[in-house]
């Protein structure tokens, strides 16, 4: 069962998840997910354990739970949306039909 936890403060690390989970049972794996530029938390991250029953007796223990002074928002992880992912915007287009960009 992959978990999904919101809510976690900045000095979360994925050491923490393994041990606040483990109490529950068996973990795959834990992972705080970091900003690639500040190389701090975002605040988040997941959980995959290996039996659905431990899993959601973790989710249904820890789901509004105050961990670290902060309430965290414990959650069953939705799987991510298939297809490419989008840029919102920004950068150059040298490809433009636009004659102020091909002179």
């Amino acid at each position: 069962m992959n978990i999904f936890i919101a809510g976690l403060s900045n000095s979360i690390t994925d050491a923490d998840l393994l041990d606040l989970f483990g109490e529950y049972g068996e973990i795959n794996s834990a992972k705080v997910i970091m900003d690639r530029d500040t190389r701090r938390s975002k605040g988040y991250g997941f959980v995959e354990m290996n039996d659905d029953a431990s899993g959601q007796k973790a989710i249904d223990e820890l789901n509004g739970a105050e961990y670290d002074g902060k309430q965290i928002f414990v959650s069953v992880a939705r799987p991510r949306a298939e297809g490419p992912r989008q840029n919102n915007g920004g950068g150059f287009n040298r490809n433009r039909n636009n004659d102020r960009y091909n002179r």
